[in-house]
């Protein structure tokens, strides 16, 4: 996050409003405090020139104690939740990757752009892969090619989970939206709570992750990491899922999220 989108958000947002004054009162006070001291002692000078210092002071002491710094995390028992800028693809960890439930690859999106990336563009790896990792999962119908004339004919359940990859790098994907046959996918709250406790629960059947990233793409960044970390909490308090969650906001994304509220829910977990 920049540093004038930084700010920005201390002043705009009610929370970074609220965190300001009161780091400003903090600061304020303390210095009031020392002055008055060397003032009674006589050590120290009075006048309009010391207010204005201690005011001055106290704003940047609160602007840079309400700074809302990247990556925000929380650690908690035998497991770690943040949330980073930057690229998905930079992480030391292995990723998740939303699809819909006919697993259409469509590089076009922000999804199939990650997995472009990674496979060098290489569709029909990418399809050899996912239908290797689906070959003992029982799609639950399959489309003619009339009602669907276009991609992928075979639906899975949601909550499906895919993973492809390498055993140094693996990305989980698990279907998270429902594909219609206009090739127009969709997604509801209950969907995606849905396949988010299913793809944790698979993933702990594998055994524990050292870390996991989820690239925040959606249109409503925020409710997508609050959900997401809700959930991860709660399934790792059942059976560890991961040792670090890195929900991972690309750069030019980053100035649609309320860092200072994300720190705040993140606290309260």
């Amino acid at each position: 996050m920049g540093l004038v989108h930084g700010l920005a958000a201390v002043v705009r947002t009610p929370r970074g409003r609220v965190l300001l004054g009161a780091h400003f009162l903090m600061a304020f006070g303390a210095l009031a405090l020392v002055v008055l001291v060397a003032q009674a002692s006589g050590a120290g000078p009075a006048g309009p020139v010391v207010l204005a210092g201690c005011v001055v002071g106290s704003v940047l002491w609160a602007l840079a104690r309400a700074y809302p710094r990247c990556p925000v995390s929380r650690s908690l028992p035998g497991t770690t939740v943040s949330v980073r800028v930057g690229d998905p693809l930079n992480q030391d960890a292995d990723l998740v990757v939303g699809f819909a439930d006919t697993f259409d690859t469509d590089l076009g999106g922000v999804r199939g752009k990650l997995l472009g990336r990674l496979y060098d563009g290489d569709l029909e790896r990418l399809d050899g892969e996912l239908e290797r990792a689906l070959s003992a999962v029982v799609p639950h119908c399959v489309e003619t090619r009339e009602s669907k004339p276009v991609g992928k004919l075979k639906r899975y359940p949601l909550g499906t989970v895919a993973t492809i990859g390498s055993p140094y790098r693996k990305v989980h994907c698990v279907v998270s939206r429902r594909m219609g046959n206009d090739m127009e996918a969709r997604s509801s709250v209950d969907d995606l709570w849905l396949s988010l406790g299913r793809l944790w629960a698979a993933i702990g059947r594998e055994g524990p992750l050292d870390r996991v990233a989820v690239p925040v793409v959606e249109a409503d960044p925020e409710l997508l990491i609050k959900m997401v970390a809700v959930s991860f909490v709660a399934q790792s308090r059942t059976r560890p899922v991961a040792r670090e969650l890195m929900l991972v906001v690309p750069r030019a994304d980053a100035a649609a999220i309320d860092l200072l509220e994300i720190r705040a829910f993140l606290a309260a977990l």
